[in-house]
């Protein structure tokens, strides 16, 4: 029983702050002459913040919390978050069934960006933006937000960090943890202002600024225009944007201690292996496609093809999932680059989601190490990465972790098919998983799943949280709720 007092309280915490971006929402829908979506937002968030104190007042701060609490208490405020989250949805109606609004509330919440909307912008202004908040409290993490208002004892600190970030997601920090969460959340603030700032000197609407330049840093895509960052038809808007993602999709202790040099490490932006692998293999697959764009024809200019696929790459391989152009039309070698970013994607420590590139270095480095080692016989097996050896458990967890990944989207893959054709269903599996949102086909980056039967969202939600939660901690959690 004490577990679930544990759990419980923590709960508590993440409705109250889930409460306090839906009051903002219902504050916009109130400055926009009282929308159809104020009634809605103001109810939600007011049952928001009641079921959070009464979960806080209920119970009592416990002294001591073991990792499978924090995996229990992670998993338990982000199903809590969507399920809170699809009441404005469901209580303003129109295309939001029961099913769709459970969706669009766990696509958010997960930042995967993908959408049931045939007409975005015949909602109101209230509930427009809270899509896009929904998707920016996402991104930085429920649970590190938590970590802000709870006590400052290091032990709780340590677990809730632990059950949130993935291990390597930390490595690049030697700090205590609490501090680690403050760079988190600063960094994140700071890239979001900047990226405003940077959008409304472009004569954008403060409220199109905002909400994008939120999206972007969350690394999720939702976007206020039905034809998504297309409607601008701004290449310094597009070029902002590129930078915005993939600042969001880079590991944010990485990015402060490039700012703020730390004495407890030497890493930075321009001295990590991960980073640098990064951005190179965005590079060349931004210039494969636009070869590919422009030599099939497809683009007269090459500097137009240029333009859209370095914005399209960095949109996928950073799983924000904005678009510009209907990649369905693209020739089928673009296609087959873009699936590619959407199966790695960024960074650990970062917004983005996919297998993170910290985790496809490692393989490689490990499938290098182990294939000279069978070559040369007196060579050790070792990984090493940033000055780091890695040990067998570390790249057998890796290795584990991709399989299981990949079996996911297989399963995903199986169930869409049902209904859907193969690259749909492959493509819409890989986007879920990976919290990018877009794939092709039905899918495709001006498509939406809104074609999918109802028992397909619900399983699409779940690989949804899957993705999100990095399939561990999620499945540790489940086990020790079902079993003692």
């Amino acid at each position: 029983m004490k577990k679930w007092y544990i759990t419980l309280r923590y709960i508590g915490f993440s409705l109250i702050g889930v409460s306090l971006l839906m009051f903002l929402a219902a504050f916009i829908a109130f400055r926009d002459n009282c929308d159809d979506s104020f009634d809605p937002l103001i109810f939600s968030a007011m049952a928001a913040a009641l079921c959070g104190f009464f979960a806080i007042s209920g119970t009592k701060p416990q002294e001591k919390m073991c990792v499978e609490d924090g995996y229990r208490i992670v998993t338990g405020c982000w199903i809590t978050a969507c399920i809170f989250g699809a009441i404005p949805y469901l209580m303003y109606g129109g295309e939001f069934t029961v099913v769709n609004a459970f969706f669009e509330s766990v696509s958010g919440f997960t930042t995967t960006g993908a959408s049931i909307l045939n007409n975005i912008e015949a909602l109101p202004q209230g509930l427009q933006f809270w899509r896009i908040a929904s998707a920016w409290i996402g991104g930085i993490g429920i649970v590190t937000l938590i970590s802000l208002v709870i006590s400052v004892q290091h032990d709780r600190h340590s677990v809730l960090t632990s059950a949130e970030l993935s291990d390597i997601a930390k490595s690049y920090y030697g700090g205590r943890k609490k501090y680690f969460i403050y760079r988190m959340l600063a960094v994140y603030i700071i890239i979001t202002t900047v990226s405003t700032v940077a959008l409304r000197l472009t004569k954008m609407p403060w409220f199109d600024a905002t909400t994008l330049a939120m999206s972007a840093c969350s690394t999720c895509g939702f976007c206020i225009k039905n034809l998504s960052v297309g409607f601008y038809n701004n290449v310094a808007v597009e070029i902002i944007l590129i930078g915005a993602m993939l600042m969001g999709a880079t590991n944010f202790s990485l990015i402060f201690s490039t700012i703020w040099p730390d004495k407890n490490t030497n890493k930075n932006l321009f001295n990590t292996q991960v980073i640098r692998w990064f951005l190179t293999l965005v590079g060349i697959a931004t210039l494969a496609v636009t070869a590919n764009l422009y030599f099939s024809g497809y683009s007269p200019s090459f500097l137009k093809a240029l333009r859209m696929a370095a914005f399209q790459v960095c949109s996928l391989s950073t799983t924000t999932g904005f678009a510009t152009a209907d990649t369905n039309l693209w020739p089928t070698g673009s296609m087959g680059i873009l699936i590619l970013c959407s199966l790695v994607c960024g960074c650990s420590g970062s917004t983005s989601g996919g297998m993170k590139m910290d985790r496809f270095v490692m393989a490689v480095k490990s499938l290098k190490s182990t294939t000279r080692s069978l070559i040369w016989s007196n060579n050790a097996n070792q990984t090493k990465i940033d000055g780091q050896t890695k040990g067998k458990e570390s790249i057998s967890s890796i290795i584990t972790f991709m399989g299981i990944y990949m079996f996911i989207i297989a399963i995903g893959t199986i169930v869409f098919d049902i209904t859907m054709d193969f690259k749909t269903s492959l493509t819409a599996s890989i986007a879920c998983m990976g919290s990018v949102g877009p794939g092709f086909g039905d899918v495709g980056s001006m498509g939406n799943y809104a074609g999918l039967m109802g028992f397909q969202k619900v399983v699409a939600m779940v690989i949804m949280l899957l993705g999100r939660v990095e399939i561990i901690p999620m499945l540790i959690a489940f086990r020790s709720i079902f079993l003692r």
